[in-house]
């Protein structure tokens, strides 16, 4: 009924025949399916087998155990992003949601529990939401796994990873990131999907996975909604 007197609009402003997507922008994006590679879901050419690792995950092995991306991030993908991101567009994230739960079924099948990436309490201050738990929400509910939104914190603030080297990602994300005293409970023993909207060279991931660890998870996915191309090292 709310759909009759308010048609979903795109992101662009215009009538949506699909959430949230114009048909145009839907069928430039670049979907991901396998084969990829089971480390940073980076996209294959040919099927290599199963649990294959691209060369740069057998170079540098992530602290994260597997991850899989929806689609490339592009000049097709990325206004999408920035709109959740930047731009207040919270109703894309049950949109993404969807798209998470297609491409990180299998890590889903697995997760005892799905964790967001979090933001600093400052910055989520300045932005109102953060989008990585806007997305894990809806894709607990699709998936029937658990959200710990509060189980990762970022206890140190860091700058934009945005025109860093993969070297100067990890070391301006180093030790930013813990799970409280009070929240160990939660993911000791347990299987973790870590949620996120961009993998480009797997710093973030990757020092969010050692957090979880430390505190006794046995296993973390990540589940992404874009993935930069190349593997989890690439300079960007």
């Amino acid at each position: 009924m709310l759909d009759l007197f308010l048609p979903p609009m795109d992101i662009q402003g215009g009538p949506a025949i699909t959430p949230g997507l114009p048909a145009d922008s839907w069928s430039r994006i670049v979907f991901l399916d396998a084969p990829v590679c089971d480390g940073c879901g980076s996209p294959f050419e040919y099927d290599p087998g199963p649990g294959v690792r691209c060369p740069a995950c057998t170079a540098r092995p992530l602290a994260f155990d597997r991850a899989r991306a929806a689609c490339l991030y592009d000049e097709h993908s990325r206004d999408l992003v920035l709109k959740l991101k930047h731009a207040d567009r919270t109703d894309l994230a049950p949109v993404l949601a969807r798209w998470l739960l297609r491409s990180a079924r299998e890590l889903l099948d697995e997760a005892e529990v799905i964790v967001p990436v979090p933001l600093h309490r400052w910055r989520l201050l300045s932005r109102r939401y953060n989008q990585a738990a806007e997305m894990a929400r809806p894709l607990g509910r699709l998936a029937g796994v658990p959200v710990l939104p509060d189980a990762l914190a970022r206890v140190r603030q860091t700058e934009t990873q945005g025109g860093k080297s993969a070297g100067g990602r990890r070391r301006n994300v180093a030790g930013a990131f813990a799970v409280p005293a009070g929240r160990t409970g939660q993911v000791r023993g347990r299987r973790v999907l870590l949620v996120d909207d961009v993998l480009t060279t797997g710093a973030t991931a990757h020092a969010c996975a050692r957090a979880l660890k430390a505190a006794g998870a046995t296993a973390v996915g990540l589940a992404v909604i874009a993935k930069v191309r190349g593997g989890a090292d690439t300079t960007i």
